[in-house]
This record gives C-alpha cells, sequence and structure tokens, in this order.
C-alpha cells in the first residue's frame, strides 16, 4: 500500500527517513539540515523554520551513532576485562552497566583474554569509535605501559590496581591489609597452625595476599611456616589440590587461608572428602565475598571485594577525567575490604 508523508512516497512498507530525505523535501542541501539538526553554522530563520517542520513531518531521527564519530565523542563507557564469564568480572560489569545508566551512558564491554595485545587493542578501538571514557583491568600491562596509556587517553581508568604516579586515575583495593585482617581473625580464635593456598598465577594480587599473610603474623607475633604454603590453579581444582598437597605434607594445621573463595571451596571439598571435618578440626577462610559462599557447607567466611562499588565508582571518574571535570590530581581512589563472619570458622577450645 502506497502512502504520502509530505512529499515522500513509499510502496513497499517501512522505511528509516535520513537527511537525504529531509534535503529533498525541505529544497535544500544535506548540509544545511546538518547545520539545523546540530545548532552550528549560519542559517537562515525562514530556512531553519522549513527544515524543522519537515523533520518533524517525516519524523527524521538524527544517527546518533555518525554524529559522535564526527564529535570524536559518545555517551558510551568502555569497560576491558580478562574473561567476563568469571563472576568476578561479571559483577565488574554489573557495577559499571548500573553507574553508565544512571548517566545516561551505555556500557562497551571487550575481553582482552589475559593477553597484553588484546588489552592495548581494545583501548585502541574504543577510542576509534569515539569512546573516550575507558575502564581497564589490567593484570599484565607494566606501570609504565599504563602510565604511557594515561597520557595517550584521558578518559582511561586504571581499575583494581595502584601505580603512584598516575593515581587520580587509580580504582584500587588494599589486599594487603584486607589478608593481614584474617590473619587477625582467625589468631584471635586461637589459630596459630594457620596454612595457604594461594595463586600460582604470578600477578599482582597473589603476591599481596601473600605479603598480607606475612605481615599478618608477624604483627600477631606469630612465625609462619612455610611448609603450609601451597599454591595452585585459583579455582575449585586448585583449591582441592592445595587439601591434597597439605594432607601429603603431614604438617599438622588448623585453619586454611585461600586466595579466593573457588579456592576455599575446593579445600573445603577435598578435606572433608579425607575426613576431615570443618570447621572443627579446620576452619577455612576465602576471599571475593562470591555468591557461592552462601551455597556451601559450611558456609564460608571470607573478604567481601566491594568490586561492583568500584567499578560504579570508577564509571563516574573515567567520565569526569573524559570530560576534563576530574577532582584534583593527588586525590587516591582506594577501597577497603570488610570480614564477613560465616560458618566456615570457629575458635579453638582451650585445653
Amino acid at each position: 500500500m502506497a502512502f504520502t508523508i509530505a512529499g515522500l512516497n513509499e510502496s513497499e512498507g517501512f522505511r528509516v527517513v535520513t537527511i537525504n530525505d529531509v534535503a529533498r523535501v525541505a529544497g535544500v542541501s544535506p548540509a544545511t539540515v546538518s547545520r539545523v539538526v546540530n545548532g552550528k553554522g549560519k542559517v537562515g530563520d525562514a530556512c531553519r523554520a522549513r527544515v524543522q517542520k519537515i523533520i518533524q513531518e517525516l519524523g527524521y531521527k538524527p544517527n546518533v551513532s555518525a554524529q559522535s564519530l564526527v564529535n570524536r565523542h559518545t555517551t558510551n563507557v568502555g569497560l576491558i576485562t580478562p574473561k567476563i564469564s568469571m563472576e568476578f568480572f561479571g559483577n565488574l560489569a554489573a557495577g559499571a552497566e548500573v553507574s553508565a545508566r544512571d548517566v545516561g551512558y551505555s556500557l562497551l564491554i571487550c575481553n582482552s583474554l589475559y593477553e597484553e595485545e588484546s588489552e592495548i587493542a581494545a583501548i585502541e578501538s574504543l577510542h576509534a569509535k569515539g569512546c573516550e571514557s575507558i575502564i581497564l583491568h589490567s593484570d599484565y600491562l607494566t606501570d609504565k605501559q599504563l602510565i604511557e596509556l594515561s597520557e595517550r587517553y584521558k578518559g582511561l581508568v586504571i581499575i583494581n590496581r595502584y601505580i603512584p604516579k598516575i593515581a587520580s586515575r587509580c580504582v584500587w583495593f588494599d589486599n594487603v591489609a584486607s589478608t593481614a585482617q584474617i590473619v587477625d581473625l582467625l589468631a584471635s580464635k586461637g589459630h596459630e597452625a594457620i596454612a595457604v593456598a594461594t595463586s600460582i598465577y604470578q600477578n599482582r594480587d597473589p603476591q599481596q595476599r601473600l605479603l598480607g599473610v606475612r605481615q599478618g603474623f608477624m604483627m600477631q607475633g606469630l612465625t609462619f611456616n612455610d611448609n603450609l604454603l601451597v599454591e595452585s590453579t585459583a579455582n575449585l581444582e586448585g583449591g582441592k589440590a592445595c587439601a591434597q598437597e597439605l594432607i601429603q605434607r603431614g604438617e599438622p594445621f588448623t585453619a586454611v587461608i585461600a586466595y579466593n573463595d573457588l579456592m576455599a571451596v575446593g579445600v573445603i571439598h577435598e578435606l572433608v572428602k579425607n575426613g576431615y571435618k570443618v570447621p572443627e578440626q579446620v576452619s577455612v577462610v576465602g576471599f571475593d565475598d562470591s555468591a557461592m559462599c552462601r551455597a556451601c557447607i559450611p558456609t564460608i567466611t571470607t573478604i567481601k571485594y566491594p568490586i561492583e562499588e568500584m567499578a560504579e565508582y570508577a564509571v563516574k571518574l573515567a567520565i569526569d577525567l573524559a570530560k576534563d571535570a576530574a577532582t584534583p590530581e593527588n586525590k587516591t581512589h582506594l577501597f577497603t575490604s570488610s570480614m564477613i563472619e560465616r560458618e566456615s570458622v570457629v575458635e579453638i577450645p582451650h585445653s
């Protein structure tokens, strides 16, 4: 069925109205229509009124994406994570999405899959599309590389990492103090033979958390037993492997600090499988406060990692940096932890 709207004839259903359609019906050039739409450039009052009338009659909607590319700016926030399918990074993305929506922005997500080249390529790709506000979670780029990138991209924010020279664009978390807090809790409940199941991955978090354990021991006047330090992959199977190795070594222990909640669940499974009672014989502490902590039996005592709150904050910071509206450069964006006590830790009975 044919229809006519202000000079536009269509014989085959709906068609998106373009800037050229408006220009043809109004009898002006597409450039003139663009000046009217963008409010830039000189256009006579009569001509402007006619173009605006045609736009309204035709129901023309400007192509926001095309305009953004011309202006080199979009209302998008870019997020680059190692692997969005992991719960931790999914929570990071959820926090970023909430914050972006609050200010009328959309979230674009890229996976780097733990590759340096992919992280850099993702930044370049997002920026080429007009995305100036970018949040990057990077484990393997060097401090020097990140400093150089921050000089090139003013809206770049580094999340979950602290670099003093660019502290104003780092949203980070104190792993050292948080893990020392776990030692404080266990020591307060009489534990001294404390084992540690850490991650074999050579990035900053395992190193910092192990440093926090050692500092916690020192502050409590305890001696750290290196024979109770084991490492494996930072997942369920890795936790099981760590528990197996601890059992095989034959060193007595009354508590295990796991690198993350996944490893804590693996530790608990393997201990129970080998006849240990958790927490009656061995207490176990995780890290992150993931959903599985509440589903495991016993429920797991853990450190709450406020990654969603950090992501919400990082989005606003990235937008402010891109607009040159950020607070003074000497400001640091540090988030602290909280201990979530559940059933997997008990006090050692006094003899």
